[in-house]
């Protein structure tokens, strides 16, 4: 039985999407951002079929162990690194490739024997502050790193980007004027453009992108929609109508009855609500699709159910089906609706909500060159 709250996921959408990065990133190599569970999208379903990425990036050790042990032969780099000597132990286990953005990494480095040498990305801040070493740590750290038997030559150089979504800011030039101002005269691969600064920035392109959120189908941009940049959502949330009632003028809708009928209407209840993810935060207003047909939500979200206006929607009948995002109805207005942004949604779908994946070509999982 298929619950009425689900998702599904469009393969082809994420195929297409990754065409689209290929198109912008002008022959450099793709590492597929899917940390936080896949933005969502679940993280090994999403590796799987991205099978034809040169690499990964996850957040944390735990999230590059799940993909080797799922059977991921792609690199992986884990982008917080690792704080820990066990960490490090199952990194250079598994081969997986931390990013150095502290000195204790370092200290950790240069004390573990140099049988097993792993890769490794070395980080300037070059803008964010967030992580990274500053110009002159730089420096200082990527001397260390060569001198270090445990890690494997060349060093790979990234930073990253804070304001690439604001294509009127300069701080995007200025962060790639110095990184490739530290990093002259250094060997290695470099990193700097995230899904913002691909789609956004035509001239700072290195030997590697890493795209996020337009992987999956979602602007990076506030103003915008997925769509408008030839993208194609993965996710898409559905329900169905539970019930359906008359009300009258001066009747309150949900909880605390803020919301006041000013008329005779008809009001339908979709079953999903915060306990699903859906934003509890949306207001009366943001949109919401029955049959193809845009209706609005009324009332307060609660935790199981949304109600919405059906005054326009004389066809709608209970069991009939919703669409609270993604094909035909873009995540980002959603998110517009509720003051968020799409990451928060996509990040948000909770486990009750079935995942359901729609049938692609199957493909070999593993990548074409072994991480052992």
């Amino acid at each position: 039985m298929i619950p009425a709250a689900h998702a599904v996921l469009d393969f082809s959408a994420l195929r297409h999407n990754v065409e689209r990065v290929r198109g912008y990133a002008h022959g450099a190599k793709i590492m597929a951002v899917i940390k936080a569970n896949g933005y969502g999208h679940g993280l090994e379903r999403i590796a799987r079929a991205l099978n034809t990425v040169d690499a990964f990036a996850v957040a944390r050790v735990d999230e590059g162990l799940r993909l080797r042990e799922s059977g991921i032969g792609q690199r992986i780099v884990v982008l917080e690194g690792f704080s820990q000597q066990n960490e490090l132990d199952l990194l250079r286990r598994f081969g997986l490739e931390p990013v150095i953005h502290v000195s204790v990494q370092i200290d950790l480095l240069e004390s573990v024997a140099a049988a097993q040498s792993l890769s490794v990305w070395l980080k300037l801040d070059s803008g964010m502050h967030r992580l990274g070493f500053d110009a002159e740590g730089f420096a200082a750290a990527h001397r260390r790193l060569i001198d270090c038997q445990a890690v494997r030559q060349p060093v790979s150089l990234m930073t990253h980007l804070a304001n690439a979504d604001d294509c009127d800011d300069d701080t995007t030039l200025r962060q790639v004027q110095q990184f490739r101002r530290v990093t002259t005269g250094f060997a290695g691969e470099r990193s700097i453009a995230n899904s913002a600064g691909i789609m956004g920035w035509s001239d700072i392109y290195a030997d590697w992108v890493r795209p996020g959120i337009m992987l999956f189908g979602v602007s990076p941009f506030s103003d915008k929609n997925g769509g408008d940049h030839g993208l194609k959502p993965v996710m898409t949330l559905h329900s169905k109508l539970l019930a359906i009632k008359n009300l009258q003028s001066g009747d309150a809708i949900g909880y605390g009855g803020k919301w006041v009928c000013s008329r005779p209407m008809r009001m339908g209840i979709v079953a999903v609500g915060y306990g699903d993810g859906y934003p509890r935060s949306a207001v009366s207003g943001t949109p919401i699709l029955i049959n193809g047909q845009r209706v609005e939500l009324v009332g307060r979200v609660s935790m199981d159910m949304i109600s919405v206006d059906l005054s326009d929607c004389a066809s709608a009948k209970i069991g009939d089906s919703v669409v609270l995002w993604g094909e035909g109805l873009p995540v980002e207005e959603v998110a517009r609706h509720a003051s968020t942004i799409p990451y928060t949604l996509l990040c948000g779908v909770t486990q009750r909500v079935r995942i359901i994946e729609e049938q692609w070509a199957e493909q070999d999982a593993v990548g074409k060159e072994s991480w052992a």
